[in-house]
């Protein structure tokens, strides 16, 4: 125990900032698409290319040297984005009309409108996975932060801002090198991490509707050049983040079942308060300018052909004010696969007149202009969705001429992989990393004391692991096994598992290099191969010969060894949570180009852990529950045991906000500025008598104002009892007395990340505002407050509030 050693920190920093690592080495993941669309997208990307190769010029519109467009009132930049948006679709034929509507739009020189592409990927840095980003000698790569799933177990919103900050930044960067054809990307995925075998899951920020709200909110705020209150940009953007996918969409590929044609039956109830919830975040929030409607049906209707959704619900409702764009084909399998629309046209038709503004694929290119001709599509049902379109590209400044002295437009090649940004990588990682168990305080481990060391397992040596999927080229890396031997001179590696996979396994050797070292690190998880999009798995154990290996190495080492996994989903190492000879197991998520190092510093002592799960790690037996069952409640009758720690009755091997620290907290919730709500009966106000006999309000009728004014404070201590500095989150939580009837078992209602200095004590406020934290939604999808005995609750310590009508 005790602060961080100086030359070892010295040593971390300068092999992050220090270590290049060539982009040749990564496989990137490209979304795959199917595989009778591939033949349009490597022609639409190859003339593209060569519109634009070798070109250091950004791509933009108006060229003020150019006198054939300073008369058009589409450039001129006194006028609204609406004005401008609508002048300019008014100049268009129909056939250049319809050639805007899919993601690889084409130039049209006679206006002196470049192409555009609107797929770009920046999921946790700006990445090469959609065809928009062009990697070359002169920006090699981008920082790559954390898969999100990590990032989420901060529990810090503002880190979330700055690396959405970060990420906007390096975009434009590259937009002005000349190596960006599109400034939309697709980002982020706030989807809730339902099932723990979903493989994209890694991608999201976990199972809770508020994290993943508040997540959505600050990385788009980052990303688009808003500050994090909201309200800076005032309609320009630095980059285009987009919401998805919208909506109730977490399986992809299982037991035959796939995303395409996966019809998610979901109770209003439950798109109320677990499905919803982030996307109306992140457009009333985050003011996302972007939305990608979802492949799956909802209710039998195909999100992207769903008017309620796209046009009621997000831009009525909510205010959107955005591009909507479909997934990859996902129009096409509406009438293709789903059978949903009778013919190509009538497809073209449902999504279009649904409020979907442009297509990730070629089918409105092929079908639109017969549909006009046949009179099911009017033009104007174009132009409404190509103004959505062209006022996007309007504000992130493209039609404003050269963006050279422009906004944004001094945002230079340093700006990627700035030592600032790096920096931020890994403190996204250390703050991340859960220590999930610590028996006998194993660590951290003596940096004096330990003079040699054993790392095992297949992901010891591995850097593309550490990234996860949607990744593009790195700044720069460490792998595990180097960031140890930095700290350690005398490491001996083997990875006892030639992949992951593990299906063979050298035991035998890897427990003799484990007796012959002072401490034994295994390097063991998932990768890519096991979890990602298109593969869901099939159950939560380790993979092949992994549980095996650990035991016995384990078993045989000196002292209890320490288990570092990495994965994206949960695992279900009960074994390994029971196993005396296991001192010590670390979850690092996919932890991104500074993970290694954040990792070793924690193993060291140099940083204090203070990660927390961000979603329940369930056993073994869940894997009965069919993964295409979208309920989110429990049913007795049947025996089915819910989803998420909200409601989920079974079992857990950790829980949901599960992770323990090198210090020991305590909590005391001193004050809350009342404790009991009057929920005054109006004669336009409808009790609603619930069958259990609890009477009920709805949120609706009570009022904005009364809302307001029932805002009250709670106040809580928090204090730090080790002898090493923290960083920690502070979940709070609302229950009622009452269970049962659809309830959730609790439901966070705030989170907030203090640093303490070793003993010290500090008190946080928290803003709870009864009518969102103590309200749930009926089975109507009706949001409703319910009399009787609340509480407010940290770790242990309760503090009731009674609702009273």
């Amino acid at each position: 125990m005790g602060t961080a050693d100086s030359s070892s920190v010295a040593f971390a920093t300068s092999a992050l900032l220090c270590i290049l690592t060539s982009a040749s080495q990564f496989r990137l993941h490209i979304p795959t698409m199917r595989p009778k669309k591939l033949c349009f997208f490597t022609f639409t990307f190859f003339t593209l290319s060569v519109f634009r190769v070798d070109s250091t010029q950004p791509p933009f519109s108006c060229d003020s040297s150019n006198p054939s467009t300073k008369a058009f009132p589409f450039c001129e930049t006194t006028l609204p984005i609406n004005q401008r948006a609508r002048d300019l679709v008014s100049r268009l034929t129909l056939d250049e009309k319809i050639s805007q509507l899919v993601n690889s739009a084409p130039p049209i020189p006679r206006l002196g409108i470049p192409g555009y592409e609107w797929w770009s990927e920046a999921l946790h840095g700006v990445s090469s996975a959609g065809p928009g980003i062009h990697f070359n000698d002169n920006i090699k790569g981008a920082t790559s932060f954390p898969q999100v799933i990590l990032t989420a177990a901060s529990f810090d919103a503002y880190q979330w801002y700055r690396i959405g900050q970060a990420i906007g930044k390096e975009a434009r960067a590259l937009y002005n090198a000349g190596q960006a054809t599109g400034m939309t990307f697709w980002a982020p995925n706030i989807n809730i991490f339902r099932d723990p075998r979903w493989g994209r899951g890694q991608e999201t920020p976990g199972e809770d509707p508020l994290v993943t709200g508040r997540y959505a909110a600050s990385y788009v705020k980052g990303v688009q050049g808003d500050s994090f209150e909201g309200g800076k940009i005032k309609g320009h953007l630095q980059a285009s983040a987009c919401c998805k996918h919208f909506t109730a969409y977490d399986l992809d590929n299982w037991k035959g079942m796939n995303r395409f044609v996966f019809d998610a039956r979901v109770t209003m109830q439950d798109l109320a308060d677990t499905y919803q919830p982030p996307f109306k975040s992140c457009v009333e929030q985050g003011r996302a300018s972007g939305i990608m409607c979802a492949y799956n049906k909802v209710n039998g209707v195909p999100s992207c052909a769903d008017y309620n959704l796209l046009s009621k619900t997000a831009r009525a409702q909510w205010g959107f004010r955005g591009y909507i764009t479909s997934d990859c084909d996902a129009v096409s399998i509406i009438h293709d696969d789903q059978g949903y629309a009778k013919s190509p046209e009538d497809a073209v038709v449902d999504v279009l007149k649904a409020g979907m503004d442009v297509n990730c694929g070629s089918y409105l290119l092929k079908h639109a202009k017969v549909a006009v001709e046949q009179k099911k599509l009017s033009e104007s049902d174009i132009d409404k969705a190509l103004h959505n379109l062209f006022s996007v590209r309007m504000r992130l400044g493209l039609f404003n001429g050269h963006p050279e002295g422009q906004l944004f437009g001094n945002i230079g090649p340093d700006q990627v992989c700035s030592q600032e940004h790096q920096i931020l990588a890994l403190e996204a990682a250390r703050n991340g990393i859960v220590l999930l168990k610590n028996s006998a305080r194993l660590l951290p481990l003596s940096k004096s004391k330990t003079k040699s060391l054993a790392v095992i397992g297949p992901n010891a040596n591995s850097g593309q692991m550490l990234l996860g999927n949607y990744a593009g080229p790195p700044c720069r890396f460490v792998t595990p096994l180097q960031a140890l031997q930095s700290y350690i001179k005398q490491t001996v590696y083997h990875p006892a598992c030639d992949t992951v996979q593990c299906s063979s396994a050298s035991v035998d050797r890897a427990v003799d290099v484990a007796k012959g070292a002072d401490h034994v690190v295994l390097m063991m998880g998932l990768d890519q191969t096991q979890e990602r999009e298109e593969l869901d798995r099939t159950d939560l154990l380790l993979p092949g010969k992994q549980q095996e290996l650990i035991i016995a190495v384990a078993k045989a080492a000196k002292n209890p060894v320490v288990l570092v996994l990495f994965s994206g989903g949960p695992v279900d190492i009960s074994f390994a949570k029971n196993d005396k000879n296991i001192g010590s197991i670390l979850w690092a998520g996919y932890p991104g180009e500074g993970g290694a190092i954040a990792l070793a510093e924690i193993m060291f002592g140099d940083h204090n852990p203070g990660g927390r799960l961000p979603m329940t790690w369930y056993p073994q037996e869940f894997v009965k529950v069919p993964m295409t069952d979208m309920g989110m409640r429990p049913e007795a009758s049947s025996g089915y045991p819910g989803r998420t720690y909200r409601f989920y009755k079974g079992r857990s091997v950790f829980e949901f906000g599960h992770g323990i620290s090198y210090s020991k907290y305590s909590y005391e919730l001193t004050a809350v500025s009342q404790n009991t709500l009057y929920l005054n009966q109006s004669s336009t106000m409808h009790i609603i008598n619930d069958f259990d006999s609890v009477r009920s309000t709805l949120i609706s009728e009570l009022g904005t104002e009364f809302c307001e004014q029932n805002k009250c404070r709670a106040r809580i201590g928090v204090k730090n009892h080790g002898e090493m500095a923290g960083k920690h989150p502070v979940l709070l939580f609302a229950r009622q007395e009452k269970h049962g009837n659809g309830r959730p078992r609790k439901q966070l209602i705030g989170f907030q990340s203090v640093v303490l200095g070793a003993g010290e004590r500090a008190e946080i406020e928290f803003e709870v505002s009864p009518c969102e934290h103590l309200s749930r939604a009926n089975e109507d999808g009706l949001m409703v407050m319910e009399e009787g005995r609340h509480f407010l609750v940290v770790e242990g310590d309760e503090y009731p509030i009674s609702v009273v009508i």
